[in-house]
């Protein structure tokens, strides 16, 4: 065995005799987000010493819990370190899902491993790979949009991942179909990235044997995913086995069985390993702003509608105390003292169950969510991502941050019955008005609220739809799930204000959205 490997062994723990005897490597922790070991949600973990002479190759791997990402981060060290066949040790620095708590496996850190040490083995360059958690497990579209809000974090925290050379979507070799969970994961990721890495994105085939994973390769070309392709246009993709730990026995065949597979997968990391020295790392400055306008912009998204449903919800109660009023009319006039059930709006603050990295950003001066759901980094609103110089692009009245609280509740709009009498309502209106409109009727009243709300809905639907066409325009997924979700809510209202015009843009924008979109988006509504 060579001398490099013997040392390795020295500095682990033995956790199977084997064969292969399997060896857990001891790493250095750093908790990149500054939090106790137990709150941190963003960990680099780290083998061996940099050596400023070599270069560092850095790799993304995401994919759906279940695929064997775990075992592929394994079989990428011991490529690595030099690992063969005949040696018959494995060591690892993630233990596989199937053997860790399902508390342990259902985690939502972004664990970054750098492994140094062994420039010259099998690769000129030391490795770092980043570990995503599964997406698309039991836990919902709230833990999807943690994760890839981890990610950005990762992205521009100090001493985070400045340069990516490479982004593998983790997929089994026997997948014959993305289904909707797969569409999620995929859009997720390619939404974060600007349209400069493109020809960095490939796929990694884990359980493979060996053969064309012809099925797979369908799938993904039904689904349209954006990744590199080769010269006939298929997605550039690497095959893994996935049996690299299990214990070769002493029956007949076995341990052929098991040359083979750890041959299949030496294969696979000796292209993938070519092709991440080959690849042009891509600086995230371009995806970082890209990252930060979509954040920004999306809770732009997420302030109008909460701003347009609470529109509506108001013109829905002048129009029932309208009905009331024209019913009881005459009751009233003739009893002073006579009242009638009056629907009125109102806010009311909700808490919100989770940690620190739940809040929500608010305006105590509009009373509004300037950034809710998502606002999982910023300490204070003044790191919040909305702001701007100082002052919010969210709440309607664009206001100073020192206006805005990060706390665990949020603005609800709700709806509430009172008892008034025509006094009553009369100086409610009355009270609103201008010395010159106080000879209005108080149906007169109403209607000019109702006509008021209604300019403030036209003008809330066409800041959205502004908003909409420059989400599309900025990320490399522009048809992301996030804007698809988004576009519906605008459709919807375009065609309830008959503006034939933008309904029709923004018809064009959902056909060019392919199915994959179309299902992702239905399957973070199945698990809102």
């Amino acid at each position: 065995m060579p001398a490099h490997l013997q040392k390795c062994i020295e500095n682990s723990i033995r956790t199977h005799d084997g064969p292969p005897v399997r060896y857990q490597l001891q790493l250095k922790r750093v908790n990149l987000d500054k939090l106790p070991d137990k709150q941190s949600k963003l960990r680099k973990f780290t083998l061996g010493s940099r050596n400023s002479k070599y270069q560092n190759r850095t790799i993304l791997l995401v994919g759906a819990t279940g695929t064997g990402k775990s075992t592929l981060i394994n079989a990428l060290v011991n490529y690595v370190m030099g690992v063969q066949f005949k040696d018959k040790v494995w060591f690892e620095i993630i233990a596989d899902e199937k053997d860790r708590p399902q508390s342990d496996s259902q985690t939502s850190e972004i664990s970054v491993y750098e492994i140094f040490g062994f420039e010259g083995k099998t690769v000129p360059y030391s490795l770092t790979i980043i570990d995503t958690p599964g997406y698309g497990d039991t836990r919902g579209k709230a833990h999807d949009e943690i994760v890839t809000q981890k990610l950005q974090n990762l992205f521009t925290v100090p001493d985070g991942v400045a340069v990516i050379d490479a982004v593998g979507f983790v997929l089994k070799a026997s997948e014959n179909r993305l289904d909707e969970r797969m569409a999620c994961i995929f859009n997720s990721v390619t939404s974060l990235f600007a349209k400069d890495l493109e020809k960095n994105i490939v796929v990694m085939m884990t359980h493979s044997d060996g053969g064309e994973p012809t099925n797979a390769l369908q799938a993904l070309e039904d689904a349209k995913i954006q990744c590199a392709r080769d010269k006939n246009h298929v997605p550039i993709y690497f095959q893994f086995n996935n049996r690299q730990k299990e214990e070769i026995k002493a029956e007949r065949g076995v341990e052929r069985a098991a040359s083979f597979a750890f041959g299949t997968t030496e294969y696979g990391m000796k292209d993938f390993t070519d092709f991440l020295g080959e690849t042009q790392p891509k600086s995230l400055t371009n995806t970082i702003k890209v990252l930060k306008e979509r954040e920004r912009l999306t809770a732009c998204m997420q302030n109008l509608e909460g701003r347009v449903k609470e529109v509506e919800m108001k013109q829905r109660a002048i129009e029932n105390n309208r009905e009331q009023l024209q019913k009881h009319q005459q009751e009233m006039e003739k009893n002073k003292k006579f009242t009638i059930n009056v629907e009125e709006t109102y806010k009311d603050k909700v808490d919100i169950d989770g940690w620190w990295d739940n809040k929500a950003v608010t305006c105590s001066r509009c009373e509004e969510n300037c950034h809710y759901p998502g606002c999982t980094w910023a300490w204070d609103p003044s790191w919040c991502e909305v702001m701007k110089n100082d002052y919010c692009t969210s709440c309607s009245g664009e206001c100073h941050v020192s206006y805005h609280v990060k706390e665990n509740w949020r603005y609800v709009s709700k709806t509430r019955i009172v008892q008034q009498t025509l006094d009553d309502m009369k100086r409610k209106y009355e009270s609103n008005k201008a010395l010159s409109d106080k000879n209005q009727t108080l149906q007169e009243q109403m209607e000019e609220d109702m006509n008021n709300l209604k300019q403030t809905k036209n003008q809330l639907l066409n800041e959205a739809f502004d908003r909409i066409q420059q989400l599309e325009k900025i990320a490399l997924n522009a048809d992301s799930v996030s804007t698809f979700i988004h576009l519906e809510f605008l459709m919807e209202r375009m065609k309830e204000e008959d503006d034939q015009e933008k309904l029709q843009k923004l018809e064009r924008m959902k056909n060019r959205m392919d199915k994959r979109n179309q299902a992702g988006a239905k399957y973070y509504k199945q698990r809102s």
